[in-house]
């Protein structure tokens, strides 16, 4: 089925956006592993499989709209230094990335594309978990302190 193009390149922008987001979740959970922050570790890897999944299923509807997935584009990365800096990081992320998403939706409606918008829905809604995931984390760090914040991830 031919898709609207102004959309297809929406589209690969989330999908760029995806990418960046799998890499950058990627380095933080190894980094967490490699401190011995094992909760941290494991928790930030399942955002980064969730992440995976929207690429696929982004990748999946481009090809069902005739378009071409462009795979080869990232968008720079934030790698934080600290764990406090990488919980910042991954939330301005996942933020941006629900601004994107609610762009995309609004567009796909635009164009008539109601399936569209409803995937786009299904990303969203995983999205906000992950802000929402990172500002409890915040909220723990400003809570009991980042050394005790710590103390419970290995």
């Amino acid at each position: 089925m031919k898709g609207n193009k102004k959309l297809i390149d929406a589209l690969n922008g989330l999908l760029a956006d995806e990418l960046t987001a799998i890499s950058q979740y990627m380095v933080h959970s190894e980094m967490c592993s490699n401190w011995g922050y094992e909760k941290l570790h494991e928790a930030i890897e399942k955002q980064a499989k969730d992440e995976m999944h929207h690429a696929e299923w982004l990748i999946r509807r481009i090809l069902f709209l005739e378009g071409t997935p462009i795979v080869t584009k990232l968008n720079p990365m934030k790698i934080g230094a600290t764990v406090a800096d990488m919980v910042s990081n991954d939330q301005e992320a996942e933020m941006a990335a629900v601004k994107a998403y609610n762009d995309g939706i609004n567009l796909a409606g635009e164009v008539g594309d109601q399936s569209t918008a409803d995937l786009l829905t299904e990303i969203l809604k995983m999205e906000e978990g992950h802000v929402d995931w990172a500002e409890k984390q915040r909220a723990q760090i400003d809570q009991m302190g980042l050394q005790n914040y710590l103390a419970n991830q290995g």
